[in-house]
């Protein structure tokens, strides 16, 4: 098996696409927030990312059948009168060391740009390391004519917030896409870290469909939002009780990672 391989399952034509990407990290706000555009979109399956850079797992499902562990890019066919098609990269893992981050990076932005990709969006989560009850969006962009666009949609771009950069895919596949001639923009929606969490997901999405003059169903996101505040006011409660701290993020749920990104 080579490092990196890409699996198409459908070949497609598709006009002038826009990639957007998230990955699991802080508060898997990326993977939400990329998930949930793809299940609304619909977006298509079109290829499957696998490499040696991912944990050496596999996935077990409910009825005992395994699949490796990967990443998926799915593909949507806008309406004849939008401008870009899109290209949605989500999955269950980003490159577990440095090399493998640059290597499923660069693999990736080389598909995409066959596919004609000129642009990124990366979605992730920026941990405050307590709870943010209305999450901003922060941002970074290639270019100067990107700030002031997404600044015009509520987003922030403070020299303080992110500081010193990004870690992990959000940041590579901006700066690794400038070398393949792509632009974009990272937004990154207020977390506190410690649980998944999708307010933070729906603050990049709200953002991110007025930039694409997409219409999202939030009602789903939503409901996911008051499931996590219940988990969240249970620990507390139990903290209160027991009068000690409780480790943040305990094992709330299965799908809260404090991963890069």
């Amino acid at each position: 098996m080579d490092d990196v391989v890409i699996r198409t399952h459908e070949k497609v034509r598709l006009r002038d696409p826009i990639l957007i990407e998230g990955l699991p990290g802080v508060g898997n706000v990326g993977k939400l927030a990329a998930d949930y555009l793809r299940d609304q979109l619909p977006a298509k399956p079109l290829a499957t990312v696998y490499s040696k850079f991912f944990p050496p797992q596999v996935y077990v499902s409910d009825t005992g059948i395994i699949r490796l562990v990967s990443n998926d890019l799915s593909y949507w066919v806008a309406p004849p009168e939008a401008p870009h098609d899109l290209l949605v990269l989500g999955g269950d893992y980003q490159g577990i060391s440095p090399e493998g981050q640059y290597e499923v990076t660069e693999q990736v932005l080389r598909y995409a740009l066959q596919l004609g990709v000129k642009e990124v969006f990366t979605l992730a989560g920026f941990a405050q390391g307590r709870v943010v009850e209305e999450p901003r969006v922060l941002g970074a962009a290639t270019i100067p004519a990107r700030v002031e666009a997404m600044k015009k949609l509520g987003v922030v771009f403070s020299k303080n917030d992110p500081g010193g950069g990004l870690i992990g895919a959000s940041g590579l596949f901006l700066g690794l896409g400038r070398l393949f001639g792509m632009e974009g923009v990272c937004l990154m929606g207020e977390t506190s870290g410690y649980f998944v969490d999708p307010r933070g997901a729906e603050a990049v999405l709200k953002v991110l469909a007025k930039a694409l003059d997409l219409t999202i169903d939030f009602t789903a996101l939503e409901a996911k939002a008051h499931e996590i505040d219940r988990i969240a006011q249970r620990i507390h409660d139990a903290e209160q009780r027991s009068g000690e701290p409780g480790t943040p993020g305990a094992p709330a749920s299965r799908e809260d990672l404090g991963y890069i990104g």
